[in-house]
C-alpha cells in the first residue's frame, strides 16, 4: 500500500478502477490550513489516456503488479508480433502495443516488456538501432543557409524518416528508437 507522500513524478499506481497509472507531473502543496494537496497528471498505462487528480495527505493507493522481462523477438504473423521469454515460451504482443518500434524489430533482438495480469502493456528496445537505407531522394545542394537542412529516407522494415544530405542509399544508420529519429550514419 502506498501513502500520498509516496507519490513521485515516473511513479506507478493503481487506482480504485483497477489500472495502472503512470504520474507523469507531479506538484506538492500546503496551504496555509488543511491538509496537503497532492496535484498529479496520470497516464493510465493501458489505454494512454490522460487526466489530472488532486489527492490529499491521507489518501491511500495499491501499487500495480507490474512484472518486467526481457524477450527475443522471434517472427511476425499476421499483425502479431511472437517473442520468446527466457523459458522459451512465446509471447504474444500486438502491433498496438509495440507502436512504431515493429520497424525496429530484428530476428533475435531483446527488448524489455512490461506485464500487467499477463499481459504486455509496454515495451522498450534498444536505444539506437542500426538500418540501411533501402531508398533516399536526391537532395538540394546549396540550400544550407536555412540551417539544418534534411530530406526524406526509407529503412529496412519500412521505416521513414528524415536524414541529412549527405546521406545515400546503401548507407547504414542509427536510429533513436524512443524518438524515431536519424541518431548518425555509420561508417563502411
Amino acid at each position: 500500500m502506498l501513502d500520498a507522500s509516496d507519490l513521485r513524478k515516473g511513479g506507478k499506481i493503481q487506482l480504485d478502477d483497477g489500472q495502472p497509472y503512470l504520474i507523469t507531473d507531479f506538484d506538492f502543496s500546503k496551504p496555509g490550513k488543511g491538509q496537503a494537496i497532492y496535484n498529479c497528471k496520470l497516464k493510465n498505462m493501458l489505454t494512454g489516456s490522460t487526466m489530472s487528480r488532486s489527492f490529499r495527505s491521507n489518501d491511500k493507493f495499491d501499487k500495480p503488479e507490474l512484472l518486467q522481462q526481457t524477450l527475443r523477438f522471434s517472427y511476425e504473423n499476421a499483425g502479431h508480433y511472437i517473442f520468446q521469454n527466457a523459458d522459451f515460451e512465446e509471447v504474444m504482443i500486438s502491433e498496438t502495443v509495440l507502436g512504431k518500434n515493429k520497424f525496429f524489430l530484428t530476428d533475435d533482438m531483446p527488448i524489455d516488456a512490461l506485464f500487467f495480469n499477463n499481459q504486455v502493456i509496454e515495451v522498450e528496445l534498444p536505444n539506437l538501432v542500426e538500418r540501411k537505407v533501402t531508398h533516399c531522394d536526391a537532395g538540394a545542394k546549396g540550400n544550407t543557409a536555412v540551417g539544418k537542412v534534411t530530406k526524406p529516407c526509407t529503412v529496412e522494415g519500412g521505416y521513414e524518416c528524415a536524414v541529412p544530405l549527405f546521406v545515400n542509399e546503401g548507407d547504414t544508420i542509427r536510429i533513436d528508437t524512443r524518438t524515431g529519429e536519424y541518431a548518425d550514419r555509420i561508417r563502411s
